[in-house]
């Protein structure tokens, strides 16, 4: 769905994990070994983990019914908790951040060049940001190793006090960052939790087809849809050109 009346745009939000970085690719290997280390050679304890989380150990990857794939270890924590014989409490959830940073950073595996993509961005004059449902931590370590630091002025985590997607917070916080209007910015991201965000801050809402949904989950919550971060250049000078 595209829509005629989108503004020109001052500032783009990123969601990282199948927006930026490939999420399957990622935090399949990345959590499978989190699990492997928090179950501490339960092997009980492990397979329940994987089986709370909607994981295919054989495969290490997610089904797309995790809670993982769009959630925050606030959210799943407690899964994690019942498998592990533990508390629901935050230092379990800080542990959980802690080793899926490390495991992480280690797996880690961009979509196409991201760093490319925002510097030609930064140069058509845009100002840049991430907001994710991971740690902020994470999301400055993984921003760190692609290079994207320099172009960016805002990073925010489900922990940075915005509150977390699918709520507006993040938006509404870049935008002030930034000095601009909430629609004076979009968001661009592979879920519909990342849509709904956008419009419930007044921005606009970009999909990209590079997670886990289709064109035909995300359309109807989209104002534009594109393939990857790679055509948003181009995009957005075409919808400049239009007016």
């Amino acid at each position: 769905m595209t829509s005629p009346t989108t503004p020109p745009l001052k500032g783009l939000l990123f969601d990282k994990d199948g927006t930026l970085v490939d999420f399957d690719l990622t935090w399949g290997p990345a959590t499978y070994e989190v699990m492997r280390e928090m179950a501490a050679g339960d092997e009980a304890a492990f397979r329940l983990l994987a089986e709370l989380n909607h994981f295919v150990v054989e495969e290490k990857r997610f089904l797309r019914t995790s809670p993982l794939v769009a959630g925050t270890s606030a959210s799943y924590g407690h899964l994690w908790a019942q498998a592990l014989g533990r508390e629901n409490h935050p230092d379990l959830h800080a542990e959980m951040d802690r080793r899926l940073r490390e495991w992480g950073l280690k797996s880690m595996a961009p979509i196409g060049e991201p760093l490319a993509v925002l510097a030609e961005l930064a140069a058509d004059g845009y100002r840049l940001g991430i907001a994710t449902n991971d740690a902020e931590a994470s999301a400055l370590v993984q921003a760190e190793a692609m290079g994207l630091v320099p172009h960016l002025d805002f990073v925010a985590g489900y922990d940075s006090g915005h509150g977390e997607k699918p709520e507006p917070g993040m938006v509404l916080a870049f935008a002030r960052t930034i000095g601009a209007e909430p629609h004076e910015v979009a968001l661009i991201g592979d879920s519909t939790h990342d849509l709904h965000a956008a419009r419930a801050a007044g921005a606009v809402a970009i999909a990209v087809l590079t997670g886990p949904a289709e064109r035909e989950t995300l359309a109807p919550h989209a104002d534009h849809v594109v393939d990857s971060i790679a055509d948003l250049p181009a995009y957005l000078r075409r919808l400049a050109a239009a007016g």
